[in-house]
């Protein structure tokens, strides 16, 4: 019988210094997530430390007392690995790894390797195997710090030199891997680019949908759409974007894009390496930012996507707040306004009142026109319907007039026949 894969045993520690900047801290929520990160990624956290200090130690971060503090935890529940909440330098990995006499990997690094455990498409692998390359870059020193060290002076005849000349090696095979990618990433956006030209062409409007992970987005897809799409109660469920199309009304269609997950402290490097997928967001017509309202922190969380969201570019468009999960709200102020609304991806409710204010904000991007098309024209009425949405068609003696939401792009095209009574 196949034996199951026991689960890595790990400490996990975190730093909240006066000196950071508040969204650097680590808090009791931040080690609540970096713990269901741990799990998500296959380890059990069997001890936790949060570090209060003015400033980071230079050497081990967190401070020398608190280390061995860990030590001790890590030592009793015979754990191989230590997680830190903030990003640590090359050396004080180092420093950690020799005095705890664990690996050490920060918070960076784990969701790198979620990342590249969940990647499915061609995309999604380049884009993940892109920004692990450049969190990697930075920290071959460390890793060849036993080589390096024989390059001085001191060391032994024969053995100096080799190290600097691997590492420099490294370097440069990590370079040229990374320029690989980036070039190959380029295509991608090249094709995406050309996909969002003829949906521009054809008028189909662009609903993505945005938030913090694990917030419902791949179910509310699901619900609206019947995508199909597994979806399961784990962070970083989503990675390689789905799109589908949606039927909002009688009269409206549009695309709907599901996006990757956003998360605080979220790696620099992985928001780059995305930023083919995420760029989608810069060409939306609407965004639908998914919020998890049983969340506790749901308002932190919602700054995290709106701070990322401004960091894209993408602040401008028009939004709508849908609040999911309203089935377990949990808090007695429940969200109110014209931009909000409250559903349960996974009940159906509140979905018919999502898709009306889906539809009026589509509709206010779009002009109501009534047109005259000359019958020797009337071949562009099918365009109309396939690009617009056509209210009413009245076949007059001299011309066939249609009262219609069309997008800028057709009115550009038919403003000769625009008829203002």
């Amino acid at each position: 019988m196949e034996q199951l894969l026991q689960p890595e045993k790990a400490v996990i520690a975190g730093l909240a210094a006066d000196s950071m900047k508040p969204k650097d801290r680590s808090t009791e929520e931040s080690l609540d997530e970096l713990e269901a990160l741990l799990e998500t990624a296959g380890g059990v956290c069997l001890g936790r430390a949060l570090q209060n200090r003015n400033a980071p130690e230079p050497r081990t971060f967190i401070g020398e007392g608190k280390v061995n503090e860990l030590k001790l935890l890590a030592d009793a529940h015979e754990c191989t690995l230590a997680v830190f909440d903030n990003e640590l330098s090359p050396s004080q990995m180092r420093a950690l790894t020799e005095t705890l006499g664990l690996r050490v990997i920060d918070r960076s690094s784990l969701i790198l390797d979620i990342f590249a455990g969940r990647a499915r498409t061609r995309e999604g692998r380049l884009q993940v195997e892109l920004a692990q390359y450049k969190y990697l870059l930075p920290r071959l020193t460390g890793m060849w710090k036993h080589l390096v060290s024989q390059t001085g002076t001191s060391a032994p005849i024969g053995t100096r030199g080799p190290g600097e000349t691997q590492l420099e090696t490294d370097r440069r095979h990590i370079r040229r891997k990374i320029e690989k990618l980036e070039e190959e990433l380029g295509e991608v956006m090249r094709t995406r680019d050309t996909q969002r030209k003829l949906r521009q062409k054809n008028s189909v409007p662009v609903v993505a949908l945005v938030g913090y992970t694990n917030a419902g987005k791949s179910t509310l897809l699901n619900t609206l759409t019947g995508a199909g799409i597994q979806a399961k109660n784990r962070l970083f469920d989503t990675l390689d974007t789905t799109t589908r199309r949606l039927r909002v009304s009688d009269t409206q269609e549009a695309l709907i894009s599901d996006t990757v997950g956003f998360i605080r402290k979220l790696p620099h490097h992985l928001v780059e390496a995305f930023k083919a997928t995420l760029e989608e967001l810069l060409y939306a017509d609407l965004l639908l930012h998914v919020i998890d309202a049983s969340s506790p922190e749901w308002q932190e969380q919602v700054r995290v996507v709106d701070d990322l969201i401004i960091e894209l570019g993408a602040s401008d468009k028009p939004r709508l707040e849908v609040f999911n999960k309203c089935d377990i709200y949990l808090q007695d102020v429940r969200p109110r306004g014209e931009g909000i609304v409250e559903i349960s991806a996974k009940t159906g409710q509140g979905i018919d009142a999502l898709l009306e204010k889906i539809e009026k904000q589509i509709s206010a991007a779009k002009k109501r026109v009534t047109l005259r098309l000359p019958y020797d024209k009337a071949g562009m009425l099918e365009t109309i319907h396939r690009e617009g949405a056509v209210t009413e068609t009245r076949y007059l003696e001299s011309c066939i007039e249609i009262d219609a939401m069309i997008g800028a792009e057709l009115y550009g095209r038919l403003r000769g026949y625009v008829f203002n009574a």
